[in-house]
């Protein structure tokens, strides 16, 4: 090693090619931290912490960590405990809904919906969904065996729970429709709805971010003017963020994570638009035309929180942000996924800046399946 000063308060260190650079003294370290701050935004590896946390700072991929953070939040109400990041079992569960999610939206898997009667003995897609439901389907009955075995009709500490307690009242009542089956179908529909769109938007959240650095500065700046870095979020600070809160609605409207809504049938014969809608017509509402609308959004196509705030800076809801849908079958979990939207959100940038690994900027364009996606990514996460 040889230590040698090269030009006034700099000194280097240096082992063979390596080279480290000390800076000293109030001039010259301002001169590195704020009047030149583009010119040294990432950290060196040190190799003794290196080894410690197997490569912090490395570029990774958050879509399962997200899934499963999210995940955790429905799975505690279904089965009264969370799942760890390290669960190879739950990571399975999430793998195999997503490639569902994907699969569902393919022309192939849906020309079963038009011929099942065909398309049941022949491959594709819509066997790999099949296949995938019936693993998801085991993994579920465990958990339900496990209850059955610790079951405390005394002491209900969850869904499952309460469900077995209203199985045993009802048996007696076969057309009731408490029973096991209908117990696992119930728990696969609030798996997915309480994970797969927040935990898609949030994904949305980090690319658009990414393509963004301004605008994720300016909701850092209002995080830490008005949480800080002491304490964590709550859902009493959304009022005071309006900001934040007009980012996480245009991420939701341009990300459109459910761009075609679920289908309805009429009821009845009806009139919509001048058009007669027989009784038994399946209905799709197009979501994504509205939350794209050109005379309803200023800049439709263009990534801009202006859209949800007035004149003065505060939060305005529009008419026009339906990515719930609208009416009576609406998300039920609209709520919820607007809590969490906010706190994992806010918790996400209060903690860390994201940023694209070098040449590998994410794309804007989604993978179209049942949701819309963006497709996969790294990212490097730097602790505030």
């Amino acid at each position: 090693m040889q230590l040698s000063q090269e030009y006034g308060p700099v000194f280097s260190l240096r082992k063979g090619s390596e080279r480290v650079v000390f800076v000293s003294g109030y001039k010259m370290v301002k001169e590195a931290l704020v009047n030149q701050l583009d010119s040294f935004p990432d950290r060196p590896i040190v190799p003794l912490f290196h080894v410690v946390f197997n490569g912090l700072g490395r570029p990774f991929n958050p879509h399962y960590i997200i899934k499963n953070g999210v995940s955790n939040i429905i799975s505690s109400v279904l089965f009264g405990h969370r799942f760890e990041y390290s669960d190879q079992s739950f990571r399975k569960f999430l793998e195999l809904d997503n490639e569902i999610f994907v699969l569902s939206g393919s022309a192939q898997t849906q020309l079963y919906d038009a011929f099942p009667g065909l398309m049941k003995y022949l491959p594709g897609p819509h066997q790999t969904v099949h296949a995938n439901y019936k693993e998801i389907m085991s993994f579920l009955k465990k958990e339900v065996e496990q209850h059955q075995e610790e079951w405390n009709p005394d002491d209900p500490r969850d869904y499952i729970d309460a469900y077995l307690s209203e199985m045993k009242k009802k048996k007696e009542d076969p057309h009731a429709g408490f029973n096991i089956e209908s117990m696992l179908v119930g728990i696969v529909e609030m798996l997915e709805a309480g994970t797969e769109t927040p935990s898609t938007t949030l994904r949305w959240a980090l690319v658009y971010m990414m393509h963004y650095p301004e605008i994720q500065e300016k909701v850092q700046a209002e995080i830490d003017r008005v949480i800080g870095q002491s304490r964590q979020p709550t859902m009493a600070d959304r009022p005071n963020m309006p900001y934040t809160d007009a980012v996480i609605h245009e991420i939701q409207r341009i990300g459109a994570s459910v761009p075609l809504g679920f289908p309805k049938m009429g009821r009845k014969d009806a009139t919509l638009g001048g058009y007669l809608i027989p009784k038994g017509t399946a209905v799709f509402t197009i979501l994504a035309s509205v939350l794209f609308d050109k005379n309803e959004w200023v800049t439709p196509g263009i990534f801009n929180p202006e859209h949800f705030l007035d004149s003065e800076g505060q939060f305005r809801k529009r008419d026009a942000f339906l990515p719930f849908s609208a009416g009576k079958r609406m998300c039920l979990g609209e709520h919820v996924a607007r809590m969490e939207l906010f706190l994992f959100f806010t918790s996400l940038f209060q903690r860390f800046t994201f940023s694209p690994v070098p040449g590998e900027m994410p794309s804007l364009e989604g993978v179209m399946g049942v949701t819309h996606s963006p497709q996969e990514f790294r990212v490097l996460a730097m602790p505030r």
